[in-house]
């Protein structure tokens, strides 16, 4: 038998709290390389906290993270980070006083591999918007703009993983359908992702693998196919 891949991030029985509240309750998942994971979800039913407890900005209680087959539980989510991951969060987080070009370049650094794939010309180049915006300060952009810098200055850290919070919310049609032609592109160049939005018809086109959760507990595992199969699992989970 072919040996199986060494995951890039494993989580095994994940519990994690916010003061005395219980938000995870025992969450176990794993990524490959080059594999395209969704996170599906009402909203409040964990993703975010899922995902911090992933990157060590909200530890968990119990439970471990591995990231490579290496014990990260408890890491500083710089130390994870490192390890070739990158992290694009719900709330953006540019620098505001920054040109577009500085925003990018400070994060500029090669893989943990030495991979450069990811440099300033391509994310340029993938992002004809922020080229054209080149010398603005972060604060001149639309809320597009700025998730296209976003998403760009974690590439410019070559990850072999990307982790996207909400990167279409509440963006204009037109940019949302920018943002999801790029993360195509991404996920063709061979960097794996997770992804958590809400536009099911976009994660079941990308989405190797599905997880749904809900109440900090995952209800539902499998593949783009099976899920779109089974329209009433969207209803029951999904479903505003």
């Amino acid at each position: 038998m072919p040996q199986q891949p060494v995951p890039i991030l494993e989580a095994r029985q994940l519990h994690t709290y916010y003061g005395a509240s219980h938000i995870l309750h025992g969450i176990s998942l794993s990524i490959k390389p080059g594999e395209t994971l969704s996170l599906m979800g009402r909203n409040g039913m964990g993703k975010t906290t899922l995902l911090r407890s992933l990157l060590g900005l909200t530890p968990p209680r119990r439970g471990t993270v591995k990231v490579y087959g290496r014990d990260m539980t408890g890491a500083p989510p710089q130390k994870i980070v490192r390890q070739g991951i990158a992290f694009v969060p719900e709330d953006r987080g540019i620098f505001p006083n920054l040109t577009v070009r500085e925003n990018l370049v400070m994060a500029a650094r090669p893989g943990p591999n030495g991979r450069k794939d990811w440099d300033l010309t391509r994310v340029l180049e993938t992002f004809p918007r922020l080229a054209q915006r080149i010398n603005n300060m972060g604060n001149h952009l639309s809320g597009g703009e700025q998730q296209m810098l976003t998403v760009g200055r974690a590439l410019m850290t070559n990850p072999d993983l990307l982790i996207l919070d909400e990167a279409t919310e509440g963006l204009a049609p037109l940019i949302r359908k920018e943002i999801w032609s790029v993360v195509r592109k991404i996920k063709q160049s061979g960097i794996a992702a997770i992804l958590v939005d809400k536009d099911l018809k976009a994660l079941l086109e990308l989405a190797d693998r599905n997880i749904i959760i809900s109440k900090g507990r995952i209800v539902y595992e499998g593949s783009s196919e099976e899920l779109a199969a089974h329209p009433e699992i969207h209803a029951r989970h999904l479903g505003v």
